[in-house]
Formats: structure tokens, C-alpha cells, sequence
């Protein structure tokens, strides 16, 4: 059972959790493509090609297992590689992923999450805590967060517990006064829970949940989250 009187705090993963991140990853591949149709067309029809695509991306992340939590770098790396293989001009690649990015903050909020977040921002500090690479701020949400804290800015993702402790640093709380929601079951609930955090399932899809150690609470929305908090 949730216990509100404890929470100081929200942390908030961000992908599927605010919005569904498959269809924005979509969009900004294919705002790429034609980007790169227009400016870069052999490399074009070398990532139109599902295999070669995956190829690259699979080289890339193998010679920089350093960068494996910053999605920013190893996509520009991909980008610069394909071009070169391409024998287009690999100096395009920074414009072509500045194109990627644009699209890929151009995200569909799940129906129930503006009205939440205007509600939640109005009680306790909101801090953003993603492994991913969306930017709050160019997605139009950024004045309900207190902080925003990425694996790629921060060095590791979720389930690292420094990641968490500093996500409640950033709020200005202890992390046992942390309430952290997310829907993905190991990097957001089970990693929350291990770092002393109260934790809620945002279970949009009706998946099972599996582990022994259950969540405080599970919502299919966060306008459940919101009946559960004071008003």
C-alpha cells in the first residue's frame, strides 16, 4: 500500500510512461530518411536497407561501449559512419541528427498526462528520470519539472541505484521520500524499491506482472496516480 504521508517527491520515467516512444522513434527515422534522400541519397538507400542499418548501429555500439548510455552520441556516430560508407560527406551528420532529434521530441502525451502533471507539479517537486534521450523542455513539459536527470547526462541508466539518489538530491529530498513511476517493471519499479523509494506500476498495457516483490500501487493512467494523492 502506498503510504502519501511519506512522499516528498515524484520522480517520473518519461518514454511510454508520458508518451508511447515507439511511434516518435518512427517519425524521426523517417524525417532522417528524407532528410538524407534530399542531402545524402547513397546513404539514404544504405540505411533503407533494415540489415545494414542494424549492422552499423550493432559496430558502432561495439566500439564505443562507453557511450552504451548516451543515445545521442552513439545515433550521430551511426549517422557519421553510414555517410562515410556511403561516400557521402560525413560532415552532414550533425545536421542530419539535429533533424533525428527534432523528431524525435515531437511526442503524443498520453491523453491523461497533461492535466496530471499541472496536478502533481502543484504538490511536490517533479523530477524527470529517464534512460533515454528525450529533452523535456523541447517537448513543451519542462515548467513542471524540477530537474530532469538522463542517463546520458548523468554517465549511467536505471537500475543504478546512483541514478535514483540523485534524482532525489535533485529534489531536495531523502529518497525513502520519494515516490518514483514508471511502466517498465525491473528499471523503474524493482530498481526504486531497492533504493528505498516508494514505487508505482504505470501499467498502460496490461502486462502480468511477474516478480515476487510487488509495487505500492499499479494505475493504467496517472490520473489514477492523482485519486491516489491528496488533493
Amino acid at each position: 500500500m502506498l503510504d502519501t504521508t511519506l512522499i516528498k517527491a515524484i520522480t517520473l520515467d518519461l518514454d511510454d510512461t508520458l508518451w508511447p516512444v515507439w511511434p516518435a522513434i518512427e517519425r524521426a527515422e523517417q524525417a532522417l530518411g528524407e532528410w538524407l534522400a534530399r542531402h545524402a541519397p547513397q546513404t539514404a538507400a544504405l540505411l533503407a536497407e533494415p540489415a545494414a542499418r542494424h549492422e552499423i548501429r550493432a559496430h558502432v555500439n561495439g566500439l564505443h561501449p562507453e557511450l552504451k548510455h548516451n543515445l545521442s552520441a552513439l545515433r550521430l556516430k551511426s549517422i557519421r559512419l553510414a555517410l562515410s560508407r556511403s561516400g557521402d560527406d560525413p560532415g552532414l551528420a550533425e545536421a542530419a541528427f539535429d533533424i533525428f532529434f527534432a523528431a524525435r521530441n515531437r511526442v503524443t502525451l498520453f491523453g491523461d498526462v497533461p492535466p496530471s502533471l499541472e496536478f502533481l507539479a502543484g504538490r511536490f517537486p517533479l523530477v524527470a528520470l529517464s534512460n533515454g534521450n528525450a529533452d523535456i523542455h523541447r517537448i513543451g513539459i519542462g515548467a513542471y519539472f524540477k530537474a530532469s536527470l538522463s542517463a546520458q547526462q548523468f554517465g549511467t541508466g536505471k537500475p543504478d541505484p546512483r541514478i535514483f539518489h540523485a534524482a532525489a538530491s535533485a529534489a531536495g529530498v531523502q529518497p525513502h521520500e520519494v515516490l518514483h513511476v514508471g511502466d517498465d517493471a525491473a528499471l523503474d519499479v524493482l530498481a526504486a524499491l531497492d533504493c528505498g523509494m516508494q514505487a508505482v506500476w504505470v501499467n498502460r498495457t496490461d502486462q502480468a506482472w511477474t516478480h515476487p516483490v510487488q509495487p505500492h500501487e499499479t494505475v493504467t493512467t496517472l490520473a489514477e496516480l492523482c485519486k491516489l494523492l491528496p488533493a
